[in-house]
């Protein structure tokens, strides 16, 4: 009965130290969340929208991946250049953008730490309007995508991501269009921390 015991329990370990290794290499996704940038050009002058959003991506192979992300901008930002610098300041919007993206990221370095990567996404941008706080208003634009002001948006963009084992940092830049009476450009960025797994 003993022998039968180690048997199986080496059995054990050979099964699990290869699924092991594998996890080790972190390649079947990534999860994060970040801060939003979205620049409104459509407005003279333009308007500068900050946020939160999260986003995960599945590996198709090691150089591709698709992924999803939401956003939501509550705050708008002001800036004045005086002439001893420049002011900022963060102050509560009416209008909230809610961003929601879905499509491929490509990855250059696929087993390097550091590595850029180009992504393409399709999805909706949705412009609602409220003086509610910023998780009532999420629910509010949430619940009002399709009575809202919600318009198709188109994403191309590339960044870099960077990590230490499977905890990083990424930073994406692209050209957020949605079509309103035409195509409308619009600069986006965001940043933060991401976790491979």
């Amino acid at each position: 009965m003993k022998r039968w015991s180690v048997l199986s329990a080496i059995f054990g370990v050979c099964l699990v130290l290869p699924s092991l290794a594998q996890a080790q290499t972190y390649d079947h996704g990534e999860i994060g969340v970040f801060a939003d940038y979205f620049r409104l050009d459509r407005t003279d002058p333009q308007i500068n929208f900050v946020g939160v959003g999260g986003r995960v991506s599945f590996n198709v192979n090691p150089y591709v991946a698709l992924e999803a992300e939401m956003a939501y901008d509550f705050k708008r930002n002001f800036t004045t250049t005086f002439s001893n610098g420049i002011t900022t300041e963060f102050v509560n919007s009416r209008t909230r953008p809610l961003h929601a993206l879905f499509g491929p990221k490509i990855q250059f370095g696929s087993s390097s730490p550091v590595r850029l990567f180009v992504t393409g996404k399709v999805g909706f941008v949705n412009f609602s309007t409220t003086n509610e706080n910023a998780t009532s208003g999420f629910q509010s634009a949430v619940g009002g995508i399709t009575s809202g002001d919600t318009l198709f948006a188109a994403y191309p963009g590339a960044g870099l991501e960077g990590f230490i084992g499977p905890i990083g940092m990424r930073l994406d830049v692209g050209d957020e269009i949605y079509f309103d009476n035409g195509a409308r450009n619009n600069l986006r960025v965001t940043f933060g921390p991401h976790i491979r797994f």
